[in-house]
């Protein structure tokens, strides 16, 4: 029997991560509660631009980990940062849970330190490393180091959600898009922290793909990924010009999961590599 896979549903969609097994997270909008499992994403925006109260999400129960771990064979687990949400620390009580009822079962979580295109890179890398035949502690080694040097970048094409959730004032998000500031965010330690400030989305595009020059990438061995949420134009158009300055081994697009889009919202990019 082949390695278990398992993942949250921060993981975004592509043909690779088409048949992987998934823990959804619950989305809460209003008095509606959505279970992010193959989300209609143009609804789900739809009715985050009609909401006027807070959006929030909860993570999945150590229950839904705990249904999707089976015995005699090996699991893996893959979740968002444990520092942006508890899907992290739910997978790990449900971990202790089962290996009480099967304590010579072997399950290993994997912190991503990031989200969307970054924890999709994750889970493709352990879905390879399955494929390929590696033994558990191999995979639990070639997955952290590659986990250690992955990067996160982001440009969001509107404030209103981080506004809403409170991740930043509406006076901010007010002045942003009345000076058409644009910010470019990123990770640091599994956090969201803002990188640089650009004025005009044409400028910020640019500098986002300048920035990448400043990281030590090993190009011709590197995959980058791109999450794009309702705007595949826009995902092709930054991979071509990607492509143009920087010889990555590959470059991925993938589709925003229900998670991702709630918090990256209409027209949001996120790049990993």
């Amino acid at each position: 029997m082949k390695p278990n896979l398992i993942v949250d549903s921060c993981v975004d969609f592509n043909e690779d991560t088409e048949n992987i097994e998934r823990v959804p997270f619950r989305i809460l909008i209003e008095d509606e509660e959505i279970i992010d499992q193959n989300t209609d994403v143009i609804k789900l925006i739809s009715k985050m631009k009609n909401s006027r109260s807070q959006i929030k999400t909860a993570c999945a129960p150590p229950e839904d980990f705990i249904n999707k771990l089976k015995d005699q064979t090996i699991n893996f687990i893959v979740t968002i940062s444990s520092q942006l949400s508890g899907s992290y620390n739910s997978a790990k009580v449900a971990v202790d849970t089962f290996k009480e009822k099967f304590p010579d079962s072997f399950v290993h979580i994997f912190d991503s330190k990031t989200a969307a295109a970054g924890e999709t890179l994750i889970a493709i890398k352990v879905k390879q490393l399955i494929e390929e035949n590696f033994k558990p502690d191999e995979i639990v080694e070639h997955t952290e180091k590659y986990i250690s040097k992955l990067r996160t970048l982001f440009i969001l094409d509107s404030l209103d959600n981080l506004a809403k959730n409170g991740r930043i004032t509406n006076f901010k998000a007010i002045l942003a898009n009345v000076l058409n500031i644009v910010p470019i965010m990123g990770e640091d330690g599994g956090r969201i922290v803002l990188k640089e400030q650009v004025r005009g989305k044409k400028k910020a595009f640019a500098r986002l793909v300048d920035m990448i020059d400043e990281y030590n990438v090993d190009f011709e061995n590197t995959v980058l990924g791109i999450t794009h949420v309702n705007c595949r134009e826009k995902a092709e158009k930054l991979k071509e010009q990607i492509r143009a300055k920087y010889p990555f081994k590959e470059i991925k697009i993938f589709n925003s999961s229900g998670l991702s889009t709630v918090y990256a919202d209409d027209g949001g990019i996120v790049i990993a590599f």
